[in-house]
């Protein structure tokens, strides 16, 4: 029989004690919604409940992924877009930056549209749009990814030059397009510009020959992917399924983001025109992956796309490895934030400050493995407990091929003996083809050095694959950065290179 010992305690003292705290997580009827109005995301590291994910009771559908490379976010997107197909029949839009998406949505029956290899985008295209409003949106391009607005004149000379190209092809400015009349293109924009230039009249030459030199850069043989006739129906982009706008065989990130900016915008005015829906739902998602150039700009349509989306039933996911990357007005705004792996602490301090979670979640995140996350919701009412929780694990779709890279070789035997070193890193193909593709590599070039990874089964250490890039004619510079973006320790990467020809 135990013994029961009566102390006296003061009420003060009493207060001091704390016998129950709320564990940071929602109560498991905000977590566990209706399976047939709600997709699978993962089981909360606290109670073990299954999280199911619905926008009905958030602020807005749109979602945050961050998380360093390997960590996970381009199979969260995935299993996300998949699911959301299956319970709303939704389709979505990935504006894939580096084609990193391109093999999963061919192997999962959807559209890939490869710009620079067949197909194109006439910015010039109107969708419906008044002419006016879309020389607009185009000058706000050139705005975003060129130095024009340092240079009022030229500014000048761009716009009223699209005007005038569009009045030339026979539409009104401020009037709907007929729809079976065809649009002029960049190059139409170019000669009417080049014909004033031979006129001679025009008191400052220089600009005007300034202003053309800035659009041909767009327009050159070989190099006209936005300056010919569109292959693309974007209307019908948003009705079509799974799509992927791969854009990895682009010259550079100009190209890349000028495509983005344009669909955007092309969405965005898709939404408008259809309305605003009376009954509530997800009809498409738009996924920017590592997107920074227009994910950062807060002259990009995906800043409008937060605001306004969810009256249109449109979503937004934006995913990168920098939080600092998003434009702050959308990351205040989505209503969810999935936090996986983050290594940096600038990140970790911009990610606490932001959404106020507490030190407890901090120390969670830092530990985190593949497919761990934190949680943030944004619900429309005022709730009493915290809405950033964690989950012990995703349950996500089966990942596609897998190559490992090995450091081993380069380490010494404290290194190898240490525990806290990681020995290998194992990608995805689709997510090493990215970096490869962030780099400037050609599509080749990418394509040989797979044959000859697949040759020695999927596995090599990191020398040896410097020394196949070497010899595909791969920078030093390029590769350095390249093994950087895997998360390779500067002190590897020298190590990497200390025998190979480069």
């Amino acid at each position: 029989m135990s013994l029961v010992k009566i102390q006296n305690v003061m009420s003060n003292e009493l207060g001091k004690r704390v016998f129950v705290t709320r564990p940071p997580e929602p109560p498991p009827e905000f977590l566990l919604n209706d399976p047939t109005d709600s997709i699978m995301i993962g089981i909360t590291k606290q109670f073990g409940v299954p999280f199911t994910w619905t926008f009905a009771g958030l602020t807005n559908p749109h979602i945050a992924i961050v998380g360093i490379s390997g960590s996970g976010k381009s199979v969260l997107v995935k299993t996300f877009l998949l699911r959301a197909s299956y319970i709303w029949n939704t389709n979505a839009i990935i504006i894939d930056w580096a084609g990193e998406y391109k093999d999963w949505v061919n192997t999962s029956g959807g559209t890939v549209i490869s710009l620079a290899q067949g197909d194109f985008l006439n910015i010039m295209d109107l969708s419906g749009m008044k002419p006016l409003d879309r020389a607009k949106q185009i000058l706000t391009s050139f705005e975003i990814l060129t130095d024009i607005s340092d240079y009022p004149e030229q500014k000048r000379l761009t716009i009223e030059a699209i005007e005038q190209t569009y009045l030339n092809s026979g539409f009104q400015l401020a009037a709907i397009p007929d729809p079976k009349r065809e649009s002029p293109t960049l190059k139409d924009v170019i000669a009417l510009l080049e014909e004033k230039i031979t006129e001679g009249t025009y008191e400052y030459p220089a600009e005007l020959e300034n202003a053309v030199y800035r659009l041909r850069q767009f327009a050159r043989e070989g190099e006209d992917y936005f300056a010919r006739k569109s292959t693309v129906d974007l209307g019908r982009l948003v009705s079509s399924g799974l799509v992927d706008l791969d854009l990895s065989a682009l010259p550079d990130e100009r190209f890349r983001a000028l495509a983005a900016l344009f669909v955007l915008q092309s969405l965005k005015e898709k939404m408008r025109m259809e309305g605003a829906k009376k009954v509530k739902g997800i009809n498409a998602i738009v996924v920017l992956d590592e997107a920074w150039k227009i994910a950062n700009d807060e002259r990009s349509d995906a800043i409008m796309i937060v605001r306004e989306g969810r009256k249109y039933n449109f979503g937004l996911i934006v995913a990168s490895q920098n939080p600092t990357d998003i434009n702050e007005a959308i990351f205040s705004n989505v209503g969810t934030t999935f936090m996986l792996k983050v290594k940096f602490e600038r990140f970790m301090n911009y990610l606490q400050s932001s959404l106020n979670f507490s030190d407890f979640i901090r120390k969670e995140i830092s530990k985190f493995g593949v497919g761990q996350s934190a949680v943030e919701m944004s619900f429309q009412t005022s709730v009493q407990f915290p809405e950033t929780f964690v989950l012990e694990s995703i349950i996500m779709e089966l990942p596609l091929d897998a190559y490992t890279i090995t450091i081993g070789d380069l380490l010494n035997q404290d290194e190898l003996s240490d525990t806290t070193i990681k020995k290998e890193v194992t990608i995805e193909k689709i997510a090493l083809n990215a970096r490869f593709v962030e780099i400037n590599v050609g599509v080749d070039v990418v394509n040989d050095i797979f044959k000859q990874l697949d040759a020695k089964n999927r596995l090599i250490d990191a020398r040896g694959l410097a020394q196949i890039m070497s010899a595909k004619g791969v920078s030093r510079d390029a590769s350095v950065a390249f093994f950087r973006g895997l998360q390779f320790s500067d002190t590897i990467i020298t190590r990497v290179f200390m025998n190979v020809n480069v």
